[in-house]
């Protein structure tokens, strides 16, 4: 194992977690987002009404892109695995 490969190896990984994670992330971001501005509008500050708009939207993206992110993590797995007799060389 060359420290290239090292290098690259974990440069896939955490490309493919970012990637997982973007779908949350980016609901989470808009929901806060349209939370703050109505707080604004209305002046009202209320800490559980930016909370609970934001887990009850990031569970309802997870559970939507759940099978796209099973996908993508059973594809990486298989790739490493069919491919760990030459990384071990």
């Amino acid at each position: 194992m060359t420290p290239e490969f090292v290098i690259g190896f974990a440069k896939q990984a955490i490309e493919l977690t970012l990637l997982i994670s973007l779908p949350m992330l980016g609901v989470g971001l808009a929901v806060g987002v349209v939370v703050s501005v109505l707080q604004a509008a209305t002046q009202i500050q209320e800490m559980t009404l930016t909370f609970v708009p934001k887990i009850l939207s990031i569970f309802v993206a997870l559970l939507l892109a759940f099978p796209w992110i099973m996908d993508k993590m059973i594809n990486y797995t298989r790739e490493v695995f069919i491919n760990l007799p030459n990384y071990i060389r």
